[in-house]
Parts: structure tokens; C-alpha cells; sequence
């Protein structure tokens, strides 16, 4: 999200720090001996950062570190690990966690946007070199020595604050201006990335990165969007992640958003407006290939209403009706059930396209079982929960990216162009949303002919 930049913004506790120093941008800092010395090569690290020595099976130079590379953003990672070798304090490396996320977020954002065009030559809007430059840095923190005791739960509490800051999470409030409208989406991390997916994009990433900070003018007045990016695992989810980012917006009675909508990939060549989120997980496996089967837990400190399916309150009418763009657009009004109530889980789930019956546990939401749908559940559960009934909240999947033509290629014309089309076809979405009526429970559109293909397609939707 954007940072001082957009008046009257300021997110967590953590924000006086945040732009205290643009302590990332300093070319030219040698990194001498003792800069390789303070970094255990044998420490632990995530699955999602071992993958950044992972090239294509072409070979080539290191996927991840080359999209870093290109975007520029190779400087912000050296002059990080730099100052994290110089640091002599915890309160020290508090400090310059908070401040190394905010700043690569804010840096991913304006490089997004068109305010860096001094950063690198692949495509603007490619939301990779944020990723794996995120696990780069991620990376040196877990595998830091610093000059002073660091406990196992500092560290994560440094990793958690680097991360926050660095995927927009850090603050949730909107200028408390009357005449600006208000809207807040998420985006996603790319996923399916062993083996020669490692050169995968999300397309629900890139937009995040497209809006976050960005003024829609729409009949009613402008609209002011602020966008986070979620990773994609399960135990993120478990510690509340979704809740942290849009449940201080949504409690803050003066400046709470108008329009929620959780946006993320799906399939391939058009978009889907999600009728029903449902409260089960499938099991397919995350960036850390850990796969976990069953209920969505609640998120503890937030209200939690019991229910296994919740309906979308998008203005979805007025999004079909949008202006044409390079995709079709489709209201998505399929859902699965297990089909014994006492033993979810067993059986082959039943999918309909009516509405879920009292008692009935979900299977699967319209978006399928994964944490695309998990997203749009906890989202709208919190929003339900806080009795925001008035807001519209939904989830909209987008196309499927897919990439480049040439498998040993990591970017292209026709491969940006459609990311480019995605990007600005959601604006045109969420402008339609914003001249909406009320938000009031979805119906299904008179004339419309919802699919019945709901179940996740592993690898596709997300």
C-alpha cells in the first residue's frame, strides 16, 4: 500500500518508523568481508526460499534472482543485507525490518505504476522481482548471525515485520476525507512453482500492484483503492494474515471501506464473480508444499460467525453490464456439499447451483477449496461478523496469465499484454462495482447460464 504519499494514511503501530529513512536506497555500498561473514549458509531456510536457486530446465541463470535482477531491485536486496550485518541492536533491526518491507513494497508499487523508470528493464507491472526479492531478503534474516543474542522468537517476530511491510500489510486506514470513496482489494503471490513453473506470475499480484494507491473516478466521485498481497500458505492464513489486513479497515467507522473484493487467479480466458465462499480447505498443496485438509479455523481476536457458505454482496448485475474488455465476464453461482452432513470430508462432493440448504457442510465454495476461496470466506466472515452488512464484499478471479510462448523464455510481448488487459479489465470491474446500488445478497441474473465446473483445477485457481 501506498505510504505517506497518500494523505492521512497511517497503519500500525509500526508506522512512525516506516518512513523514517529510505534506508534501502543507498547504490554503491560495497559488501565487504564481513558482510558474507554474518550469514549461516547452513541455517534453516523455507521451501519457498530454496526455490531461488531453481533455474529452467533449459538452465540459464537462477529464475528468481535473475527477475530480481532485472527489475533492479537487486541493489535494495544488497544494501539490506549490508545494513543488516552493521546491525548492533535488536531495537536496531526492529527498525530496519519495518523499514526494508515498507520500502520494497512502496518500491514494487512505483516501479508499478510508472515513478521508477529508472528500475530495470523487464515489464513495469511483472509482480515477480517483488516476490522473489521478498524471499531474498527473508532469506538473509533467517540465516543472519547478528553481534547479540536473537532468539528464535525475535527472529520471527523480525520475519513477521519484514513481511507485513513488504506485501502492504502494515496499515489499513483511508484518508478520512467525506468526498473520497473508499475500496481495498488483495492479490496473491505466484504458486505452482516447482520445476519449470518457476517462472510463473500472478496476474491478481500484479494488479495489487497496479492499484494500490490508485484514484478511480467514477460517477459518484473519486474512489481511493489500497491493495495488500497474500502469500500462498495455509499457516499464514491460520495466524490471521486476511483478518490483520482488512480488519483494521474495517473497523475504523470514519474511514472503513466501501467495497471489499479479494481478487485472484482462475481460469483460463475469463473472469468469474464468485456467488458463495465455502468454509473447507482441500488440501491442495501451498508454496510450501503442505497440503491441509478440513474446516476453515477461526482467527482468533475477530468476530466469527458459524456458517458454511457466505454470499457474495457484489454489485454483480452492474459489473456484467461493464464496458467490454479483452475478457468475458461471468457470475459463477456453483457450489459443493458433502454429501453426508455427519462425515464431511467422505464421499464425492455434490455440486449445485441454487443455494445452500440449513445444515449442508460446504466442500467447496464457487471459486473451488483453496485459498482463493479461503480468502473470500474470511474476508466476508469478518465482515458479516462485524455486522457490516451495507459494504459489498466479494471475490473475482481473473484469467489465467499463463506464460511466456518460448519455455525458456521469462518474459514477452503477448505474455505482458495480457497481464496489461487483466490488470486494467479489473479497474473497469470495480469501477462498475462502485456505481452500484446498495449491496444487497446476490440472486442469480436473469438469463445467465452459471457453470457447474467449480472444483479447483490444481494448478489453475487460485
Amino acid at each position: 500500500m501506498r505510504s505517506m504519499k497518500t494523505p492521512g494514511r497511517r497503519w500500525s503501530a509500526l508506522l512512525p518508523l516506516l518512513i523514517a529513512l529510505p534506508v534501502l536506497a543507498v547504490p554503491g555500498v560495497a559488501r565487504a568481508e564481513t558482510v558474507r561473514d554474518c550469514f549461516d549458509d547452513s541455517a534453516t531456510i523455507t521451501v519457498e526460499e530454496k526455490r531461488l536457486t531453481a533455474t529452467m530446465p533449459s538452465g540459464g541463470p537462477a529464475v528468481g534472482p535473475e527477475l530480481v535482477r532485472l527489475a533492479g531491485f537487486d541493489k535494495l536486496v544488497s544494501d539490506f543485507t549490508t545494513r543488516l550485518c552493521a546491525t548492533k541492536t535488536a531495537l536496531r533491526a526492529e527498525k530496519l525490518a519495518e523499514t526494508a518491507g515498507d520500502g520494497l513494497w512502496r518500491t514494487a508499487v512505483d516501479r508499478a505504476q510508472g515513478r521508477r523508470p529508472d528500475l530495470g528493464d523487464i515489464d513495469k507491472a511483472d509482480d515477480r522481482p517483488l516476490y522473489w526479492a521478498r524471499l531474498q531478503m527473508s532469506k538473509a534474516l533467517r540465516q543472519w548471525t547478528p553481534r547479540f543474542t536473537l532468539s528464535a522468537p525475535a527472529r520471527a517476530e523480525l520475519l513477521k515485520t519484514f513481511d507485513f511491510g513488504a506485501r502492504g500489510l502494515d496499515d489499513s486506514r483511508f484518508p478520512s476525507s467525506p468526498k473520497l470513496r473508499r475500496v481495498m482489494v488483495s492479490g496473491f503471490d505466484p504458486f505452482t512453482l516447482n520445476g519449470a513453473g518457476v517462472r510463473i506470475a500472478n496476474p491478481s499480484g500484479a494488479a495489487a500492484l497496479h492499484l494500490d494507491g490508485k484514484v478511480i473516478q467514477t460517477p459518484a466521485g473519486p474512489a481511493l483503492v489500497q491493495a495488500v498481497s497474500f502469500p500462498v500458505v495455509w499457516s499464514y492464513f491460520d495466524t490471521g494474515i486476511v483478518e490483520a489486513a482488512y480488519g483494521q479497515a474495517l473497523k475504523d467507522r470514519l474511514r472503513r471501506p466501501e467495497l471489499i473484493v479479494t481478487i485472484s487467479q482462475g481460469r483460463p480466458g475469463r473472469f468469474d464473480i464468485e456467488r458463495w465462499a465455502g468454509a473447507w480447505r482441500g488440501g491442495s498443496p501451498d508454496n510450501l508444499d503442505e497440503s491441509v485438509r478440513g474446516q476453515v479455523p477461526p482467527a482468533r481476536g475477530w468476530p466469527q460467525p458459524d456458517g458454511q457458505f457466505i454470499e457474495t454482496t457484489l454489485p454483480y448485475e452492474k459489473m456484467l453490464a461493464a464496458p467490454a474488455g479483452a475478457y468475458q465476464v461471468l457470475y459463477n453461482q456453483a457450489f459443493c456439499v458433502w454429501p453426508d452432513s455427519d462425515r464431511p470430508g467422505t464421499g464425492t462432493a455434490v455440486c449445485r447451483t441454487d443455494a445452500p440448504k440449513p445444515g449442508e457442510i460446504a466442500a467447496s465454495g464457487g471459486g473451488g477449496n483453496y485459498l482463493s476461496n479461503e480468502s473470500q470466506y474470511r474476508v466476508n466472515r469478518l465482515r458479516t461478523g462485524l455486522g457490516l452488512t451495507g459494504i459489498a464484499g466479494g471475490h473475482l478471479h481473473t484469467p489465467v496469465l499463463g506464460t511466456p510462448a518460448d519455455p525458456s523464455a521469462l518474459t514477452d510481448t503477448d505474455f505482458e499484454g495480457r497481464r496489461a488487459a487483466i490488470s486494467s479489465q479489473i479497474v473497469t470491474l470495480l469501477t462498475a462495482a462502485l456505481g452500484g446500488s446498495a449491496a444487497k445478497p446476490a440472486t442469480p441474473a436473469p438469463g445467465t447460464s452459471p457453470r457447474a465446473d467449480v472444483l479447483a483445477t490444481l494448478g489453475t485457481t487460485l
